[in-house]
This record gives C-alpha cells, structure tokens and sequence, in this order.
C-alpha cells in the first residue's frame, strides 16, 4: 500500500482558471500560497512562502471557479502529482502539482464579482461530497488562527 496525500491551509495566490478538457470535463487551477514563520539563528522571525499549483476537476472544479478569488483563504486536501515538459529553451522541466480531492472555502464571506463587496456567509462556501474532513465545521465560530494545524 503506498500514501501520497498533502493538505494545506493558504491563500490564492490568484483568481481560478477554468477550462474543459475535449470531452467536455470541467478542470481548474490555481496557485495557493502557505505561509510559515521561523525564527532564524539570531532570533529574528522570518516568514517563508511556499507556492502551490493546485488542479480540480469535474464539479467542484465549476464551483472552485465561481466561488474563489485572489486572495481567498482554502483548505486543500489532495494528492501529488509530477509533470514533465519541455521549456522554450529546450530544457526539461518537471513541477510538482496537487491534484485536489476536496477544496474548501474558509472565508466566512465569499467576494462577489465587481466592486469587491461581501455576500452572505456561506454562499459560496464548497463542501466536498459526504461533508468536510475530520471535525471541521466551516460555520463553526472558532477562529481559524486557533486551530492546531
């Protein structure tokens, strides 16, 4: 039996691209960006940002690209997957991409398109088939800041 699995709490890096493959599925990418604070040798803090390209795909992928925005906080649960291309240049490059298995706004307000106001809580709120993972409760009131991941 092997595991591959990733999950993250981040930021969109920016808004979603949508596009359907020939046969018509839905898939959507974009980038999360994970934030994380060390102290270095001298006792300065430091924040690291690691970036993620993320892909969804079928139905989620539909809701992903009209519920999320640049700037949106997310839960990604997935699993790693390699590609390999060949840059302009005529090098070989290969990047590591998640392929989401559940995506989760945790915006408690969702941005509706134009003037960057707020709609209800929870109107654009994905919850993967068979509900979220574990205990989370998306309407729950604790602050995300307090959760021990």
């Amino acid at each position: 039996m092997a595991l591959c699995k990733i999950t993250m709490i981040g930021n969109l890096g920016r808004d979603p691209e949508m596009r359907y493959t020939p046969d018509g599925r839905p898939v959507t990418t974009f980038s999360v960006a994970v934030n994380r604070n060390t102290k270095n040798q001298d006792g300065e803090w430091l924040e690291e940002t690691e970036w993620f390209r993320i892909t969804v795909w079928g139905n989620q992928a539909e809701r992903m690209a009209e519920n999320l925005r640049k700037g949106s906080r997310v839960y990604v649960e997935g699993r790693f997957r390699t590609r390999e291309w060949e840059a302009q240049d005529g090098q070989k490059r290969t990047a590591l991409e998640v392929t989401a298995d559940n995506v989760i706004n945790l915006e408690r307000r969702t941005r509706e398109e134009g003037e960057g106001s707020f709609a209800p809580a929870g109107a654009g709120a994905a919850v993967p088939a068979g509900g979220p993972p574990g205990n989370f409760r998306g309407n729950d009131d604790t602050e995300l800041d307090d959760l021990p991941f």
